[in-house]
């Protein structure tokens, strides 16, 4: 019976990680977007940062990437920056790849 409970255990833990690995890998590319916006936007230092930390909580308003691209889409479009929709959902996945290195090279 504890040969059960250690592998139910063990599950568990796998599933804990897993998840928060790929709550980290989010978080990770949602500030690398938000760097990347900023300067498309003009935004550097500070200034950029704190872009940055707005699109990360963006993410925070709904399940999935919608609320995030949002984000980024109204602010381009706002400040008048040309870039499709395509492009910034194909820069959502490379950086989602870059940032899924990032954190596995940080354990």
């Amino acid at each position: 019976m504890a040969n059960m409970k250690d592998r139910e255990d063990a599950f568990e833990n796998k599933f804990v990680h897993d998840e928060t690995q790929k709550f980290k890998a989010m978080a990770r590319r949602n500030k690398l977007l938000g760097l990347w916006a900023a300067d498309l936007l003009g935004k550097s230092g500070d200034e950029a940062e704190a872009y940055a930390r707005e699109v990360v909580n963006a993410d925070f308003e709904e399940a999935g990437d919608d609320d995030v691209f949002r984000k980024v889409r109204k602010d381009f479009d706002v400040a008048g920056v040309q870039q499709s929709d395509h492009q910034i959902r194909r820069t959502m996945d490379e950086l989602l790849a870059t940032a899924i290195e990032q954190v596995k090279n940080s354990e």
